[in-house]
């Protein structure tokens, strides 16, 4: 063992297993004493980082989960410290697995991290060394989660059908617009096109798989992150979106994330419409909140929770019915789609073969749950046809 492998020991002995934040200090102090020995110390807790991350991943969790939580519970420079420590550990691999991470190793070499970074974010040692054990510390506390893709370095060959590239592109640049236009029914057509297009390429993709066309192939599964604030009126819109697109949503509201179940291609257009729905519903209470100010009335956050609770609970019953629509165009689609649906839940229960029912929230403001109606309502996504008000 070296004498940086020391140092580092027994600052995690002080450190990392205390119940209380006074071994912080204790441990910060031995790894930052010596500015002779802080290279040195640096290249061993990059090493012993490493193995942490790689500890998180055979635990089940992915960079983006881990990211969104060093981010709830600590601090942006905790955050830029776990970001490296994941680019260094992906750095051994040729390829990674999806969704997987874009972060990229920006030091010289390993030996020059500690001094690099702490010119980098302008941090003396003690102060750094705190973040680091900080970070090590919520890295080793973990539990073990649902697995929801194979491990850097242990892919195998499944076959996965993605949207096609010129068409995801497509269905990109519409939402795009229909998130930046001020005029709704501009944003109507946009969106109605995007969920078009997606609903149509699920149709043709189980009909292929159905006559026996390319790869078999079957479920895989990803995270979305479901963040405060109004994150049961953001998980209810997940799950609608989820839905419609014939996958399963299961949401942790401990940690912050839905875990989504269905064929990948379906599991990118989820992606996408949440994304595209929340924008466009953050942006429509903006509008809303500033109306009723306008007419005197100061609004809360029990406006925006009814608002985002309304805007979901209307959303999804519209999407359901969109989707009821494109699916049952054909009769001779059904069995195909059927039997996707079949794949999907048997995965989705395999994964968590046990759930609970959330009681939400209640929308308690009136004129919030109205405008948030109202809001869903011109939020058009169906198949390209008009349909008429709901009751």
């Amino acid at each position: 063992m070296t004498e940086f492998a020391e140092t580092v020991d027994r600052a995690f002995a002080a450190a990392l297993y205390a119940q209380d934040d006074a071994g912080l200090d204790t441990g910060a102090s031995v790894l930052a004493a010596d500015p002779a020995r802080w290279g040195g110390v640096g290249r061993e807790l990059l090493a012993r980082g490493e193995a942490y991350v790689r500890q998180a991943w055979e635990r089940g969790w992915q960079p983006a989960d881990v990211l969104r939580l060093v981010r709830r519970d600590l601090d942006g420079l905790h955050l830029e410290i776990t970001a490296d420590l994941v680019a260094a550990e992906a750095r051994r691999y040729a390829r990674l697995p999806e969704r997987w991470t874009d972060a990229e190793v920006w030091w010289d070499e390993d030996g020059a991290y500690a001094e690099q970074l702490a010119r980098r974010v302008k941090a003396d040692r003690f102060t750094l060394a705190t973040a680091v054990l900080e970070v090590m510390r919520l890295l080793i506390r973990l539990p073990s989660i649902e697995p929801v893709g194979p491990l850097p370095g242990d892919l195998t060959e499944q076959a996965h059908a993605h949207i096609e590239p010129r068409m995801l592109g497509r269905i990109r640049a519409l939402l795009a617009k229909a998130e930046a236009t001020t005029y709704p029914e501009e944003a109507e057509a946009l969106s109605a096109k995007a969920q078009e297009l997606m609903a149509r390429h699920t149709v043709d993709e189980a009909l292929l798989a159905a006559r026996g066309g390319g790869p078999a192939q079957v479920p895989a599964a990803c995270r979305i992150g479901v963040e405060p604030p109004y994150e049961e009126a953001k998980a209810v819109l997940l799950d609608a979106v989820a839905t419609a697109n014939r996958c399963r949503a299961v949401w942790n509201s401990g940690f912050e994330f839905s875990t989504v179940v269905g064929f990948e291609s379906d599991l990118e257009a989820v992606e996408l419409l949440h994304t595209s729905l929340l924008v466009q519903g953050t942006a429509a209470m903006t509008r809303a909140e500033a109306a009723q100010r306008a007419g005197g009335r100061k609004r809360t956050k029990t406006f925006r929770q009814s608002f985002l609770l309304a805007y979901a609970s209307r959303l999804g019953r519209r999407l359901a019915e969109t989707a009821e629509h494109t699916a049952t165009e054909a009769a001779d689609n059904l069995p195909a789609l059927v039997a996707r649906d079949v794949a999907v839940t048997s995965r989705a229960e395999e994964m968590f073969p046990r759930t609970t029912t959330t009681r939400l929230r209640g929308a308690t403001d009136h004129a919030g749950w109205e405008d948030g109606t109202a809001a869903a309502d011109a939020a058009h996504v169906g198949a390209g046809r008009r349909r008429p008000p709901l009751p």
